[in-house]
């Protein structure tokens, strides 16, 4: 499968997509962050392989923490747990996730995407 996807914060790599769960490399250019959102069914681990990543959770706007991550650290975010990634430096990523490739509620975003 691989099908790459330009994002206005990088790209993503669709690399493989079926039934059971998806499988995504990121590219997050430094500075540059997603939106802030949650899923209302999807599970994803974001694993870390280049880069310093800022990732901002919790369980809702008001109680948001963040952690930088670096290679080899990982996080699993589970349905309902709002959360952003910011690159602090040129990121390279994975995110591994159930299949649910369209359940985003985005809550705000610098693209001014819906």
């Amino acid at each position: 499968m691989n099908k790459k996807i330009i994002k206005p914060w990088g790209s993503e790599e669709l690399i493989e997509f079926n039934k059971k769960y998806m499988f995504k490399k990121l590219v997050m250019k430094k500075g540059h962050q997603c939106s802030l959102q949650f899923h209302k069914k999807k599970i994803e681990t974001i694993f870390v392989l280049e880069g310093s990543l800022k990732i901002i959770f919790g369980k809702n706007i008001k109680f948001l923490k963040s952690k930088i991550f670096k290679r080899g650290q990982h996080i699993t975010l589970i349905p309902g747990v709002v959360h952003r990634m910011k690159a602090i430096t040129r990121s390279v990523y994975l995110e591994a996730s159930t299949p649910e490739i369209k359940d985003v509620v985005r809550i705000e975003d610098d693209y001014k995407r819906v």
